[in-house]
């Protein structure tokens, strides 16, 4: 019963909070992946999955695209786990898992990822498809907590224009209206803490302001077997984005 109010919170504000998603050991599990993988100085990866805060020093890493390609880590987290059994119910049909990617803004220049839909990006007929976001770390208003416009995936997708935010190239244009800042809900998280939302949900997240403190989280996203995507779209607009 839990399960399916679960579900009916999530159909009608959009977006879900579940604390303490994962153990602490399962984080430092998650950790220690990834600072092998850097360790490694990313060589296993292709330079356009992943990316800099900044690019031309090569300073402060702020993405990963593709983490179970390159780990079967990853991918069993993506495919055999609690988070696909969750999107399955959360959607309501199986599900297909699209990607792992570690996210981070380095203290100081981490910058605010600007308002959009993840809907925008992914070019899905419907529109059956869901973000989970994963705390690694302690997460507030100074370092770049994430905040949703309650029920926002209700009036479907709003015009995005070109943002000067890498990795997160596109933008609401008329983002800030009475009803977005009225409906906005800002989510302070600690490490295992998972945060769910629906692909048309209005989500941003604040810069890193803090001088000591990163504010490292992982993205999965699965797509329901109902969605079909426009594949030629995707290609061209993913060449454009790696560019």
């Amino acid at each position: 019963m839990t399960e399916q109010l679960n579900k009916d919170k999530f159909d009608r504000e959009g977006y879900l909070y579940c604390p303490s998603f994962l153990s602490n050991a399962e984080i430092d599990a998650i950790h220690s992946k990834i600072n092998e993988i850097v360790a490694t100085g990313l060589t296993k990866i292709p330079a356009k999955h992943y990316k800099f805060e900044d690019p031309e020093n090569k300073k402060g890493l702020k993405m990963i695209q593709d983490l179970q390609v390159y780990d079967s880590f990853f991918e069993h987290m993506l495919l055999e786990s609690k988070f696909s059994a969750m999107a399955e119910q959360i959607l309501a049909e199986p599900v297909l898992g699209k990607t792992v990617e570690y996210f981070n803004k380095p203290a100081k220049i981490g910058k605010a990822t600007p308002p959009h839909q993840d809907g925008y990006y992914f070019m899905l007929n419907p529109m059956s498809a869901v973000t989970f976001w994963l705390s690694l770390e302690k997460v507030n208003e100074e370092n770049g907590w994430v905040s949703y416009v309650k029920g926002s995936h209700l009036n479907g997708l709003r015009a995005h224009s070109k943002s000067e935010t890498l990795g997160f190239s596109q933008q609401i244009q008329d983002f800030g209206t009475p009803s977005d800042l009225e409906n906005e809900v800002f989510m302070p998280t600690k490490p295992g803490d998972l945060l769910l939302h629906h692909a048309l949900t209005i989500h941003r997240a604040a810069p890193n302001r803090s001088n000591y403190n990163s504010r490292k989280a992982l993205g999965l996203i699965y797509f329901g077997a109902s969605a079909k995507e426009d594949l030629d779209a995707k290609k061209a607009y993913l060449a454009s984005l790696n560019k």
